[in-house]
């Protein structure tokens, strides 16, 4: 079975590239430049110009901004959210990254199946547990859970930071799950 060519399963006319404003076009270059494609999420965006600029803002401030966090955490807790959404996009595109900033394919296929499975630090394993209950078991999250994340060295801002990834993973998992975005086809080969 192969992965369906849309970008998503909706009758939305998404825009070329060149009808976009100018600011859009500079910023897709600058992914082009930079990844070697246009990640399928934003052409999807690219329909409502306000959308794709708030989306893409607050994903670089989560995802590079200034954190305690590493890429590669921040990346893991996006694979562990996925994970637990079964969302297709995410997963194939996270775990893409977790391979890269990892620089280990069997460590970016392990977070993409089961966590668990992985050889983590005790660190990396109470983030991830953190992240997965926030994700399966909102409710159920107390002072116990946050005490656990201080124990193993993160600052206040760090569990601000991971709530955030969690939070924005399960929003984009939800949106992409329910328009049935198909990830860019090079992430399945990429950094192995």
């Amino acid at each position: 079975m192969n992965q369906p060519d849309h970008i998503i399963a909706l009758d939305i006319p998404l825009p070329d590239e060149s009808e976009l404003p100018e600011d859009l076009q500079k910023f897709f270059g600058i992914c082009r430049d930079k990844l070697g494609l246009i990640p399928n999420v934003l052409a999807a965006y690219s329909h409502d110009d306000e959308q794709l600029r708030t989306f893409s803002r607050f994903y670089n401030a989560l995802m590079f901004g200034k954190s305690g966090l590493s890429n590669l955490e921040k990346e893991m807790i996006a694979v562990v959210v996925s994970c637990a959404n079964h969302c297709f996009y995410c997963l194939t595109a996270h775990g893409c990254n977790v391979r890269e900033y990892s620089e280990n394919p069997v460590l970016g296929e392990l977070m993409v199946q089961n966590y668990r499975a992985a050889e983590l630090e005790p660190r990396h394993r109470a983030m991830l547990d953190f992240a997965d209950k926030l994700t399966r078991t909102t409710h159920a999250i107390d002072e116990t859970d946050r005490q656990g994340l201080r124990d193993h060295g993160f600052s206040e801002k760090d569990i601000w930071d991971i709530a955030n990834i969690a939070g924005f993973y399960n929003m984009t998992n939800r949106v992409a799950s329910a328009v049935d975005m198909q990830p860019n086809k090079e992430y399945h080969g990429m950094h192995r």
